[in-house]
């Protein structure tokens, strides 16, 4: 009885919590990783499509397979994406090592190097699909569905609370958190080296302390992304889903961030504009997140308004569609 009242107790405050930060994405939950407690929660147990935050689970199973990381994949037609006909810059035809498959489907979320992933596993996809089964139960995933293993099918779903025990899991993967806070890697394609690039940018940006990473998109999904981070001494993991924007995901991580180090958190009123409090005891405010900077200045009769201008950022190759 204590239990569930101190529950209880617990959902509450941590609902009041979110109502004072603003979010963009429909399903939040944040979770301090060393004792379990809830910091923030919006709509945590609402059932939705999660795209390519599937691939962790993906490649917690293949991993969990203990194939050979050197072995060859050839990428096979059969992997290319017809369902929603995304981009790829792995070829068909090209023969990779596995462990650099992995790479592209954690770090850029290529489709084709998840899907060739489970083609190659022990069993086929079947066998795959089957292992998947099996994890989802192991980890007490009572509210997910994975039907394949790159997330551009709508019917992997799951819930905000279902997939920060999914992130937990993953982050005792040393595979996995070193390959998803790359910010970027080189891997050979046909005897030639080609640069990606991490799907989250903020992912070696200056200020933040990532210890796992991955995003997800669909038009069905919204913008979705798991993030580990370090923030005021404390570890957290955030679960966003279904987020109208690229801008909106990242002004939720950082709204996150800031109120876990005990400030005010950032009001978006359009893309490209925020506002925010005006304090009489601090005329200057300056906060970075690396890709995005924003400044004010304190007004006695009005809030100020911030202009985001967005880290112009230098790609070697500009992808249609981007997790």
């Amino acid at each position: 009885m204590m239990k569930k009242l101190f529950a209880a107790v617990l959902l509450s405050i941590s609902s009041a919590a979110a109502l004072a930060v603003p979010f963009g994405s429909q399903s939040v939950l944040v979770v301090e990783d060393d004792t379990g407690k809830i910091l923030l929660e919006k709509n945590a147990s609402a059932v939705m499509p999660i795209a390519s935050l599937t691939k962790l689970m993906t490649a917690m199973v293949i991993l969990d397979a203990k194939q050979d990381m050197q072995e060859l994949i050839e990428i096979d037609r059969s992997d290319v994406d017809t369902l929603k006909h995304s981009s790829s810059r792995v070829p068909v035809g090209a023969s990779i090592p596995r462990e650099d498959v992995l790479q592209l489907a954690l770090m850029s979320s290529d489709n084709r190097a998840a899907a060739s992933l489970a083609r190659t596993y022990p069993g086929g996809v079947p066998a795959f699909k089957a292992a998947v089964r099996h994890k989802i139960a192991a980890l007490g995933m009572t509210n997910t569905v994975i039907e394949e293993p790159t997330g551009l099918s709508p019917n992997n779903r799951s819930t905000a609370a279902d997939l920060v025990k999914m992130a937990n899991a993953a982050s005792q993967y040393k595979e996995i958190t070193d390959r998803t806070t790359d910010a970027k890697n080189l891997v050979s394609i046909n005897s030639r080296e080609v640069e990606f690039h991490n799907t989250n940018r903020l992912v070696g940006a200056k200020g933040w302390d990532v210890g796992l990473s991955k995003t997800g998109y669909t038009q069905e999904a919204g913008r979705c992304l798991i993030m580990s981070i370090k923030a005021a001494g404390k570890n957290a993991t955030m679960v966003l889903l279904n987020a109208g924007a690229s801008s909106a995901r990242i002004m939720d991580a950082l709204n996150i961030r800031r109120y876990i180090n005990g400030k005010d958190p950032v009001v978006a009123s359009a893309p490209r504009a925020v506002k925010m409090k005006a304090s009489s005891r601090a005329p200057r405010i300056k906060a970075s997140s690396g890709g995005v900077k924003m400044k004010a200045k304190a007004s006695s009769r009005s809030k100020s308004k911030v202009v985001v201008t967005p880290k112009k950022k230098k790609a070697v190759v500009t992808r249609k569609r981007r997790n």
